[in-house]
């Protein structure tokens, strides 16, 4: 009953409309950083026939590049916004993400493309940690779920844009041709769609940091001074350490058990354009059309339904709302990732993987919900980018070439590279989930002590 009244308090504070702004444009931020990051899954063929690679190889590309500096440059990144101006530092990461997709389009080799790949993980390092702890600070617990919900359906909308625009962008590059360019020589349609998708992220930079203001910190963590004054603590990145030791089982279940989740997601987002070009011979504008609309369906509306199933389990009292989400999308994963690669038929295929894609989203919001209630405010940004680090180490380059080791090495076929989809995703739902319910009552135990210890 408290708890129910504080919600109810806590509600009824100050309008959100400044708040909602907040979140609608860290969303569109987010909605270009996923087109930017994820339309290289459409380039796949060309890729390959140029550089003359392998699915691993490839995998590296879409995955450890990006993921590499995305998830080691976070640390340091989220230390300055735990302290500095977190609507800086997101607007100088948009830019210098945005120019270097750009640069993709200039890459010759294998190692220059590694290389570009690294810059977007660098720029896009800087947004989700600042991001989400500028949310946090301008909205109440009981409506914060949907809030990340919104602002993570963002990752849904652009990957659903990168198929989409990429898939139109590529067919009207197609019949361009190769073009050529003053100090840049002979671009390739698939060069000439890095800038496309690229340089319009410039206009996002400016627009952030000419309107956005840094939000006043809450649940700081405090200490006394001398008069028995609180007084707010500052952490050192040694401090973090240290407080997630303190909590090891909790930081546990939640970085390895949504590292596992969202390998499951990475696996299905990064291959499904391979899969149904192999598969069912279908021209890539197409793929592009349809995955576009599973993901900007699907995906949006399953990170969207677990913001509001962590809010629901929040307002019945639950501590580890966050955490019984995260489990529901991991269990509801399972049935439908292990069918779509068996159905002979491309509707029946793209249904259930609509279906799993709407229940892979949902760790998405709920993560990044749960990580905000398990430390104090200056140092949720560093406890989110470590999380990063574990979530793209186990997500984006496990989901990346875990798949396309099995296609290589295991199957021997490419055109059986839905079959290794299906093995990696649901063996990671599985793992992910119980890690999650093996951590409910610690997350509970941490959340309490994080609240005891702020104003």
């Amino acid at each position: 009953m408290e708890q129910t009244l504080a919600v109810e308090k806590e509600e009824s504070s100050g309008s959100l409309a400044y708040p909602w702004y907040i979140v609608s444009l860290c969303m569109v931020a987010y909605v270009f950083s996923f087109i930017d990051r994820q339309v290289i899954s459409l380039l796949i063929d060309p890729i390959r026939a140029d550089l003359n690679i392998s699915d691993t190889q490839f995998s590296l590309l879409h995955g450890l590049a990006f993921a590499m500096l995305y998830a080691v440059a976070g640390i340091p990144i989220a230390r300055l916004a735990d302290s500095r101006s977190r609507p800086l530092i997101i607007s100088v990461g948009i830019f210098v993400w945005s120019l270097a997709t750009a640069a993709c389009g200039l890459a010759k080799s294998f190692g220059h493309l590694f290389f570009t790949r690294m810059a977007v993980g660098v720029g896009e390092a800087a947004l989700s940690p600042a991001a989400y702890s500028m949310i946090t600070d301008s909205f109440p617990r009981s409506k914060l779920g949907l809030a990340l919900g919104v602002y993570s359906s963002g990752s849904f909308l652009g990957g659903g844009l990168a198929y989409i625009i990429g898939g139109a962008a590529i067919a009207v590059v197609q019949q361009w041709g190769p073009q050529s360019l003053p100090l840049f020589g002979e671009i390739k349609p698939w060069q000439m769609t890095f800038f496309i998708v690229g340089l319009p992220g410039l206009l996002v930079a400016a627009l952030f940091f000419l309107t956005i203001k840094d939000p006043p910190r809450k649940g700081v963590a405090v200490n006394l001074d001398a008069q028995g004054k609180p007084v707010s603590q500052t952490f050192t990145f040694r401090d973090v350490l240290r407080y997630i030791g303190g909590h090891g089982r909790t930081f546990t279940a939640h970085y390895a058990g949504f590292g596992l989740l969202s390998l499951t997601l990475y696996a299905l987002m990064n291959w499904a354009p391979a899969y149904f070009l192999r598969k069912y011979g279908i021209p890539v504008r197409d793929v592009g059309l349809y995955l576009g609309l599973v993901v900007l369906i699907g995906n949006t509306a399953g990170v969207l339904a677990s913001g509001w199933v962590t809010d629901r389990f929040t307002r019945r009292g639950h501590l580890d709302a966050p955490m019984r989400a995260g489990m529901i999308g991991g269990l509801g994963v399972i049935i439908p990732v292990v069918l779509f690669s068996q159905v002979s038929g491309f509707a029946g295929s793209l249904a259930l993987l609509a279906i799993a894609m709407f229940f892979a989203s949902f760790p998405i919001a709920t993560s990044a919900a749960a990580l905000q209630l398990m430390a104090p405010n200056r140092m949720r940004a560093q406890v989110t980018a470590l999380f990063f680090l574990s979530m793209n180490l186990l997500g984006i380059t496990g989901g990346s070439t875990l798949v396309a080791l099995c296609t290589d090495y295991i199957f021997h076929d490419e055109l059986l590279v839905g079959y290794s989809m299906s093995l990696i995703a649901a063996t990671s739902a599985l793992g992910g989930a119980l890690l999650l319910a093996w951590g409910l009552k610690h997350f509970t135990l941490t959340h309490r002590e994080v609240n005891a210890n702020t104003v």
